[in-house]
């Protein structure tokens, strides 16, 4: 490979092409969607509620607004504060606004994929925002492209405006029965110019609650978004519901019957902010816990406790609590490396690493570390910083990691590798010791991670939640793309 300087990523600009970091292998967060009706800074209040979801998708922003008659909107490539500006929020006047932060899962990273999706058809304007993946989007294009219709975008999320704009109902009935023929896992906001709807999958796949701030209803995929704006949050939308909020206000209602509770278990583990909550469990909390399940799972005598920044953070607290090993900052991440992030040559990759992350050598110099993470997907993030402890002067490294194996790609909306990539896949918990450079690996088994998330949902099927990553137990057919399976056993 040349030594000529080339950025990591492939297109013009930070997270074009999916995104996909070319030095670690973590899992990809999926989207987040922000909604107002009733409030006359709206736009603003979703601006807000999009900065405080940035985790969950950099690629593109967007927001569209409804004064009551007509939209006005604006969609970019990149973060949220690079997206909008003073003069492009002014714009956006109305007191019905649907936000939208983008990871792709499914379709192409380019700015016609960038939602909100905005369309005319004959009633009028329709905006549709969404967080998830909808499994059989593929088949349904198929069947609506041969009976006509022609697709602007490569996303999936358009196929529920073609099945909306082909009924001959009203909107609220046409939005019910396209629903109904989803199957995924997805939380959508669906806004013409005098209604807003908001949809849950009939698992409760992917998150989305409800909140107030003075008359206003605000929704999100995270409740720590309605923290930032000041909003009382109210409750989680249930699966198979749908709200219908228009100049009568609010109504109760719902599309399909609630299937088992799904909510994904990597919210809990990776995903979601720390403050935010899921089904009336705190998240810091939770992760807490985890390391604390973990602690009494896989004890191992060390000389200090360390997590991998961020979202192991919380769950080393814990470990380091139930053990008594005091609790170091043995790794510090560099928040400040995305947009000038450059690989000068093939042979210097590795110090790619330690531009994002470093060992701090006075902490783990000569120390017995525990390092804990949250997940092992490939297995070559967890063997570049075990070796970082190393290179530090850590004597031992003993890796403990707060979710069961993952071994199954998902189909609802995290973009994971295919089951070949996922190192737990195939190998052993011995062969992955020996192939991430550590002196022990042990993994969170699936009772303690239910356990420890408690909530709401403890005494639903696995804590109401979907852990198909883990058990290849899938909530929904995924049989919809020429393969007669059900789960994805390859």
């Amino acid at each position: 490979m040349s030594n000529e300087m080339m950025p990591f990523w492939t297109g013009d600009y930070y997270n074009e092409g999916s995104g996909r970091d070319g030095i670690f292998d973590k899992l990809k967060e999926e989207c987040g969607v922000f909604g107002v009706f009733g409030h006359p800074e709206a736009a603003s209040l979703s601006y807000y509620g999009l900065h405080a979801l940035q985790h969950r998708g950099e690629e593109s922003a967007g927001l569209c607004v409804t004064n009551g008659t007509e939209f006005n909107y604006h969609r970019g490539m990149g973060l949220v504060k690079e997206v909008f500006d003073r003069d492009k929020l002014s714009s956006l006047q109305g007191e019905c606004s649907i936000g939208h932060v983008r990871y792709s899962t499914s379709g192409d990273s380019r700015l016609t994929n960038a939602q909100p999706l905005i369309f005319k058809y004959r009633d009028g304007d329709l905006a549709v925002a969404t967080n998830g993946n909808i499994v059989n989007a593929p088949k349904i294009r198929r069947e609506l492209e041969q009976s006509g219709s022609i697709f602007q975008t490569t996303s999936d999320t358009e196929v529920i405006a073609h099945l909306i704009a082909r009924s001959s109902k009203e909107f609220v009935e046409a939005a019910k029965d396209a629903l109904s023929q989803l199957v995924g896992g997805f939380a959508f906001l669906l806004m013409t110019n005098d209604k807003l709807l908001v949809a849950s999958d009939p698992n409760g796949l992917r998150p989305i609650s409800m909140a107030r701030l003075g008359d206003a209803y605000l929704f999100s995929s995270e409740t720590c978004a309605f923290e930032v704006v000041g909003a009382e949050i109210i409750r989680d939308i249930r699966p198979g519901e749908l709200l219908v909020l228009d100049a009568k206000g609010l109504r109760e209602d719902r599309y399909a019957e609630p299937q088992r509770k799904a909510l994904c278990a990597m919210e809990y583990i990776y995903f979601a902010r720390p403050d935010s909550d899921l089904n009336g469990s705190n998240l810091h909390s939770a992760r807490k816990r985890m390391g604390q399940m973990m602690a009494q799972e896989s004890f191992v005598d060390a000389d200090v406790v360390t997590g991998v920044p961020d979202s192991s953070i919380s769950a080393a607290i814990g470990y380091a609590e139930q053990t008594g090993i005091p609790y170091e900052l043995g790794l510090i991440k560099n928040k400040y490396t995305g947009r000038t992030f450059i690989q000068p040559s093939q042979e210097l990759r590795e110090l790619g690493v330690k531009m994002k992350l470093s060992a701090v050598r006075r902490v783990v110099e000569g120390k017995r570390v525990v390092m804990i993470d949250d997940s092992i997907v490939r297995g070559t993030t967890s063997r570049r910083i075990v070796n970082l402890l190393r290179e530090a002067g850590a004597t031992e490294v003993h890796v403990r990691i707060t979710s069961p194996p993952f071994k199954n790609p998902c189909f609802y909306g995290i973009d994971t590798p295919d089951r070949g990539e996922l190192i737990a896949s195939s190998r052993s918990i011995e062969e992955m010791r020996r192939e991430i450079n550590a002196d022990s690996l042990e993994f969170l088994s699936a009772e303690g991670l239910i356990q420890a998330v408690g909530g709401d949902n403890k005494d639903d099927y696995k804590g109401g939640m979907c852990m198909a990553c883990f058990d290849n137990d899938y909530p929904t057919r995924t049989d919809f793309n020429g393969e007669e399976k059900y789960g994805c056993i390859s």
